[in-house]
């Protein structure tokens, strides 16, 4: 899975978990069913997260691609209430193994100035 942003705005990993959580039901999840319709298939971030055992802002980044490199504890976290198989599984964990972010250019040197004599 690559880092970068498609052309719809997201990412592999954001995109690979709205799937999934579009896939789960409440039910299946072990969640009451409430009456009503729901607008989401699925289940909801906060659904998801919270069975996860992860913060809703942190779910919300990682779908949105504000985060890109889960630890393998979240990945993990995720993966049990969703019930994905190993494949599913390592896909996503392909994204941890993204290569990190360049380093910084370091500041260019500053000219016309003479250090004193």
């Amino acid at each position: 899975m690559t880092r970068e942003h498609t052309a719809d705005g997201g990412t592999e990993l954001g995109r690979f978990l709205r799937a999934r959580r579009a896939r789960v039901t409440p039910a299946e999840a072990g969640l009451a069913v409430g009456s009503g319709v729901r607008r989401t298939p699925g289940l909801r971030r906060e659904e998801l997260a919270t069975l996860a055992g992860i913060s809703i802002d942190y779910y919300t980044r990682l779908e949105r691609g504000k985060e890109t490199r889960p630890s393998p504890s979240v990945v993990d976290a995720l993966a049990r209430p969703c019930a994905w198989r190993t494949t599913s599984t390592s896909i996503c964990a392909a994204s941890r193994r993204a290569p990190p972010a360049a380093p910084p250019n370091p500041r260019p040197p500053r000219h016309g100035r003479c250090a004193p004599a």
